[in-house]
């Protein structure tokens, strides 16, 4: 038996039911868990000296294995759908049963860690994995706690990830053999049947955007963040996929985080340590700070090398298009610490329009601003969730929905409020197509995306003349530094004008149907933001 711990590891392990292992391997180095995959023959190491994983059968996460527990707890608090599959009390504690069982006889890996910058509400998280180098992703990507801290630290919910351990749908419950199943009344996570590591940090998302909202009245919200050298706070919303990552890891600002804040009376905090970036046709060019941070201690999932080597192919996504690594916040030289930063002055909106009907940049009037939040247009990239072979456009409410186990409207209510009390500056952000939808025309160049938000931050756009623009009746500037014209209005761009209206005509319809199910709770000026159809 191995047990490296301050702690009395051994004991806590049974009890919580896990009894007579193999070894305890606890809170390892990177150093220690890399070398642990490497003899286990789990992984190898890139050209860089980041460890190379394949996560096998699942590469994206599987909404539909996702299920919360519903009881007296959850059960009228919980927005039940098709996110949030409720689950028996029951057969959780069977399936807890079963996963602690499986770890009988093997080794197992213990990791304290942490989420929340802001030590007012931070959370205390045990990861527990069955492989070294799922142990290694829960190192990057939460907060680390000293020494010292480890000696007093009491976890406040469980993660437990088995991907060797399949489910019985017919006596357990699930769908099919994987699962990631929340317990809010027990404070666990239970992970199973799938390695992908993303399943591992969007079940603590999942419950902070419960607990944060719900119980602490903080606004929790998928979106990265970056603080100017003036100390200007920027906000980026924005599914998987639409440049959240890359486009917060701007060098001449400060890194805060690039996914998951919070968002309370004094300013916004990231909820995690690390970063968790897609990598498919990753670059120095394009985007230097995260292609930098491939090194030692990173963590590289599903990619390919070029033949007879150990570099990195980047292009190559026959795998998965959802090509990822992990890393520690502190691999962004310009990174923010402690991860925390004041109100947002600017708060952007990144759609990936597969359509290409949205114009690059657009500024919205309060009432567009939640009309849009609460819509949450983007398109599902190809690789991100399983099943999902190219893009499809989709409407995700709050740029999040899978991880809103509350109404979007309660996120919707609390961002608007904020918006208005701070005068917060709105801009939808299309990163998608432009001159014809996916497959007709093309991605719009990272450049001049980074030039309009460079123009909207720097306070150049606030001079600017703008015109109103097409069913959508957004608010257009007639000129952007870096930028053609002619790009700013998606109509000028495309061969056919008369297939961008029925193009653009057909989007608005989607919208306004989207939007039914939330009208109710709509005010007047909300709805006034619906676009126009014909």
């Amino acid at each position: 038996m191995q047990i490296s711990s301050v702690r009395d590891t051994l004991r806590e392990l049974r009890e919580l039911g896990i009894e007579n292992v193999a070894d305890v391997h606890y809170q390892l180095s990177p150093e220690e868990l890399t070398s642990q995959t490497l003899q286990r023959s789990e992984g190898c190491l890139s050209s860089t000296g980041a460890l190379v994983v394949n996560t096998g059968e699942f590469t994206g996460r599987s909404p539909k294995d996702k299920f919360i527990v519903k009881d007296e707890l959850t059960a009228d608090t919980v927005n039940w759908n098709d996110f949030n599959q409720p689950f028996s009390a029951d057969n959780f504690e069977k399936l807890y049963r079963k996963i602690t069982r499986y770890f009988t006889g093997k080794p197992v890996w213990v990791r304290d860690c942490m989420a929340c910058a802001d030590p007012a509400y931070r959370l205390n998280i045990r990861v527990i994995t069955e492989s070294p180098w799922s142990n290694l992703f829960a190192y990057n990507m939460f907060l680390r706690p000293s020494e010292e801290e480890l000696e007093h630290i009491e976890p406040d919910w469980t993660v437990i990830q088995a991907p060797g351990l399949h489910a019985d749908p017919a006596t357990d419950g699930t769908r099919q053999h994987n699962f990631s199943v929340v317990s809010f009344s027990r404070k666990l996570i239970l992970i199973g049947g799938s390695a992908y590591t993303g399943e591992i940090k969007k079940g603590v998302f999942t419950i902070l955007n419960y607990l944060l909202p719900h119980a602490r009245k903080v606004l929790s919200m998928h979106c990265s963040a970056n603080q100017g050298s003036g100390g200007d706070t920027a906000v980026f919303f924005g599914l998987s996929g639409t440049g959240k990552t890359t486009l917060s890891a701007d060098p001449q600002r400060k890194l805060i985080g690039d996914d998951e804040h919070g968002w309370t009376d004094n300013g916004v905090f990231n909820f995690e340590g690390g970063c968790y970036a897609k990598t498919i046709d990753l670059s120095a060019e394009k985007e230097p700070a995260i292609f930098n941070a491939i090194r030692e201690g990173a963590l590289l999932e599903n990619i390919s090398f070029f033949p007879g080597t150990n570099e990195v192919n980047y292009a190559d996504g026959h795998i998965t298009e959802n090509t990822r690594v992990s890393y520690p916040l502190s691999y962004i030289a310009n990174a923010k610490e402690p991860s925390v930063g004041g109100i947002p002055k600017n708060i952007f909106f990144l759609t990936c329009d597969a359509y290409g009907v949205l114009p690059p940049i657009s500024r919205l009037t309060p009432g567009q601003a939640m009309y849009q939040f609460i819509s949450g247009y983007t398109a599902k990239v190809a690789g991100t969730e399983t099943g999902i072979t190219e893009p499809k456009s989709t409407f995700s409410a709050c740029f999040g929905a899978p991880f809103l186990p509350l109404h979007p409207a309660r996120y919707a209510q609390m961002l608007g409020e904020k918006m208005r009390e701070h005068d917060v500056n709105v801009w939808m952000i299309n990163t998608g197509w432009t001159g014809g939808p996916f497959g007709t025309g093309n991605r719009i160049k990272l450049s001049y995306t980074r030039a309009m938000i460079t123009a909207a931050l720097n306070g150049t756009l606030d001079k600017a003349a703008y015109k109103t623009y097409g069913e959508f009746k957004l608010a257009i500037p007639e000129s952007v530094p870096g930028v053609p014209d002619e790009l700013l209005e998606p109509r000028n761009t495309w061969a056919d004008p008369a297939a961008y209206d029925a193009k653009a005509a057909d989007l608005a319809a989607q919208f306004v149907k989207n939007f039914e199910k939330y009208a109710a709770k709509a005010d007047p000026e909300i709805l006034a933001a619906a676009p126009t159809t014909r």
